[in-house]
């Protein structure tokens, strides 16, 4: 059995062999219509969500089996206890995947005593690796290998650049963080020492340096979805906002790059903010195949995870 809380502790070969069964179900979908007839997936979701949701349902369907929404206020997580209540879960459902606040939920639902059937993190603060899976098969789908791409990632360091990063530097895509500083409830050194070991991973804060020849122009929101309305974290908004203004990716931006530049977000995107109209929705943007591949990504993944 084989959990999937991070990409950390995967090497490329299995990223890749996930990226290509994505990439081969997306060109046959029928091929694998019954590839996980009879499973469930449980769908647990502490955060809300669009992407997540729909894309591991939508999947599970395509494959033949049945996907479970359960909102986290709905159960008795908080009462039973993690741990048995994920043991529980487990005994009706053949995989499980969450979408927490902390990393340390969906770690204690994977932990000996509790779920005897994969878990899958759909999202925490520290890491986002269904995501990164998808966003590789995009740049390999778009520039038709991994290896040798430039990706360079704009704005703040956090979640989604660390998975990406790590997905990118495995599978010998080079991979630069363009970012004035990194959110430090994100902060991984074991999994940042590791991808710099590979010599595909580096930091540029010049922003000229850094996008000049890029394959890929990468953003993230500047402000995790939870705060993004919350009235105690606009001082830090405001803060954010005025230093990586710099750091949007844009028309401009795409430009400085060159034509042979693609655009990525993971969305929700805040235009004006992180990014532009043009960024998101310009003939040079790929965040709407990264939105669809997400499902093909994951039905992969869950194919190598509980099929036969």
């Amino acid at each position: 059995m084989q959990h999937v809380l991070a990409l950390k502790g995967m090497d490329g070969k299995w990223i890749e062999s996930i990226v290509d069964l994505g990439i081969a179900m997306k060109k046959d979908p029928s091929k694998y219509s019954q590839a996980l007839k009879g499973k469930t997936l449980a769908m647990i979701f502490q955060k809300t969500s669009t992407r997540t949701r729909l894309s591991f349902e939508t999947g599970m369907t395509k494959l033949g089996g049945h996907g479970i929404f359960v909102d986290w206020r709905t159960t008795q997580l908080s009462i039973g206890g993690i741990p048995d209540e994920a043991k529980v879960i487990s005994r009706y459902a053949d995989a499980i995947m969450v979408r927490p606040m902390k990393h340390e939920t969906v770690a204690t639902m994977a932990g000996p005593n509790a779920s005897r059937v994969p878990v899958i993190n759909g999202l925490c603060e520290r890491y986002h690796p269904c995501q990164a899976l998808a966003d590789v098969m995009t740049i390999k789908e778009k520039k038709g290998k991994l290896k040798g791409v430039k990706v360079v990632y704009l704005g703040i360091g956090n979640n989604v650049s660390n998975s990406l990063s790590y997905a990118c530097s495995m599978t010998g895509a080079d991979f630069t963080l363009c970012a004035p500083e990194k959110d430090p409830e994100s902060l991984d050194r074991e999994e940042l020492e590791t991808v710099k070991k590979t010599g595909h991973y580096k930091e540029e804060p010049d922003i000229e340096k850094a996008v000049k020849g890029a394959d890929i122009l990468y953003t993230d929101t500047w402000v995790n979805m939870e705060y993004f309305n919350d009235p105690k974290f606009a001082p830090e908004k405001a803060r954010r906002e005025k230093i990586f203004m710099a750091y949007q990716l844009n028309r401009a931006m795409l430009e400085r790059a060159g034509p042979q530049a693609n655009s990525m977000h993971d969305m929700p995107a805040h235009i004006g903010y992180e990014i532009d109209e043009y960024g998101l929705r310009g003939e040079r943007s790929l965040a709407f195949d990264q939105a669809e591949n997400r499902m093909w990504a994951q039905m992969a993944l869950l194919v190598k995870l509980i099929g036969q």
